[in-house]
Parts: C-alpha cells; sequence; structure tokens
C-alpha cells in the first residue's frame, strides 16, 4: 500500500512544485532533449526524485518523452499555457496595433518585451514589412543586460528589483555585451536621459536595437518596445535620430492606453 507523498512547505513555497518548475526551466534552456541523468544534475536532485518529477508532468501533458532515445523535452501543455499568458496580457493586447504601425512606419521588425527574473521575453513580435523570410520570436528570452529591450526596463523599475538584476550572473553574449555593474551604470543612466536604450551587437553580432519603455500610471517600466535590425541598417547616425523618436512616441502611446504616465521629453525634443 503506498503512503501519501508529503507536501514540503519552504519559505511559503511548496517544495515539489518548485522542483517541477525547476525541470521545466531546465527543458527550456534550448537543448532539444534532455535525459533523466543531465536533468538532475543541472537541477541537483537526485535522479529517482527527477523521475518521479517527470512521470507526474509527463501525464499532465507538460512534458514527452522521445520513445527511441528516452529523452525528454517540453510538451504540448507548455504551449497552450504560453498562449494562454499571451492572451491574456494586457501589455501585449494594448501593444499590438501601436506596435503594427510602427514597423509600417520605419520598415523595420518591432519587438515588446516584459522582464521575467533576469531575462526579458518577447511578448509580441512584428514583423518588418517585406517579403524577406523572418522567424517568429513570441517567447524568445534575452538576459535583460544584453539587449535595449532590456535597458529600457531596467532604467524605470524599482531599486530593490534593479540590485537584483544587478547582482545576477551578467555573462557576456559577444564581445560587446556589458558585464560589470559600472558599465550597465553609465549604460542605463543614458537611457533615463535620452528616454530610450540602445544596444549595439550584445545579443547577436551584427545586430542592434532600440527601446523605449512602456511605463504604467506609477512610471515604472510594465515593458518596453523596440525595433530591432541589422547594425547598418538600424544603428547609422541618421537611422537613430528617426528610429528613435519612432520608438519613444510609440512607447508614450503605448503608456497612455495603459494609463501611464508621460515621459519626459528627451534633450532633442526639448
Amino acid at each position: 500500500m503506498s503512503t501519501p507523498e508529503t507536501t514540503v512547505v519552504r519559505n511559503g513555497r511548496i517544495q515539489s512544485v518548485d522542483r517541477a518548475s525547476g525541470i521545466l526551466r531546465a527543458l527550456a534552456t534550448g537543448t532539444p532533449t534532455l535525459g533523466v541523468t543531465e536533468i538532475a544534475d543541472r537541477i541537483g536532485l537526485a535522479k529517482p526524485t527527477v523521475y518521479g518529477l517527470l512521470r507526474t508532468l509527463e501525464h499532465n501533458g507538460l512534458v514527452r518523452q522521445d520513445p527511441d532515445s528516452g529523452k525528454y523535452s517540453l510538451g504540448p501543455a507548455v504551449l497552450q499555457l504560453g498562449n494562454a499568458y499571451l492572451a491574456g496580457s494586457e501589455l501585449r493586447t494594448r501593444s499590438m496595433l501601436r506596435a503594427a504601425a510602427l514597423a509600417r512606419q520605419v520598415n523595420e521588425a518591432v519587438w515588446v518585451g516584459v522582464l521575467t527574473e533576469s531575462d526579458v521575453m518577447v511578448v509580441h513580435h512584428e514583423f518588418r514589412p517585406d517579403d524577406v523570410v523572418q522567424i517568429l520570436e513570441v517567447g524568445a528570452t534575452i538576459p535583460w543586460h544584453a539587449c535595449a529591450l532590456g535597458h529600457a526596463i531596467a532604467a524605470h523599475i524599482d531599486d530593490v528589483t534593479l540590485r537584483m538584476l544587478m547582482s545576477a550572473p551578467l555573462r557576456p553574449l559577444t564581445g560587446r555585451t556589458h558585464t560589470t555593474k559600472a558599465a550597465l551604470t553609465r549604460v542605463l543612466s543614458k537611457a533615463r536621459v535620452n528616454g530610450f536604450a540602445v544596444e549595439n551587437q550584445e545579443s547577436n553580432v551584427g545586430e542592434g536595437g532600440i527601446a523605449a519603455p512602456i511605463l504604467d500610471r506609477h512610471g515604472v517600466a510594465a515593458g518596453s518596445v523596440g525595433v530591432v535590425g541589422p547594425t547598418e541598417r538600424v544603428l547609422t547616425a541618421a537611422a537613430t535620430s528617426v528610429l528613435s523618436r519612432a520608438v519613444v512616441d510609440t512607447a508614450r502611446a503605448i503608456s497612455r492606453d495603459m494609463s501611464g504616465r508621460r515621459m519626459a521629453m528627451s534633450p532633442d525634443e526639448r
């Protein structure tokens, strides 16, 4: 006769839920499939514990096991949950039309992002309005310190959250990624003054971005909107001047739609 599972609560959190969440996060790191041993090593749990959690997650459609390799990947229920999250995102809903108008105006791809722990998640991606093949990036995550979307958000958040972001490991994605507190402090200060952030090949070589914060009614960033594209197209002096104004105007409009306050004018607009 089996004994009922004991629910362990630590710091107000249920341990088994934390562990299951750790498995899902491990499977979402970019590696297509992982074995039980690999997952156990990544999250620091015993293999029997991981196996039991995987069986439960598989039963609920959150993971699936490849019948040939025996390895695990995320299951279809994760996509359902993700779609439900996007459908319920007020920021995404209110930014979609503005993002589409911005993409048409500047003829570039537009991303809308939100902060999720130490990453920025793309919750809306408006394609560049041309016939070039493009990959939908909705759901993609980028370390906050390596993208304009993240810099724009971090420049307008509370001090506690900012200290948490600064204290987390800041790994380089390219040779241009800012990874020191001093460098990022300068970047965020400039973003506050200008009203927008610029990223030059900090997450991907050859790519850059310009983003501005979407503010709530308290003046705190709820997310950000930005233009992304090849550096030779979006980061020339002429392009940056035009794109930054368009991005800031769009961010302000979305902020107003979400009952946020107006952003301070940048020096160039005074």
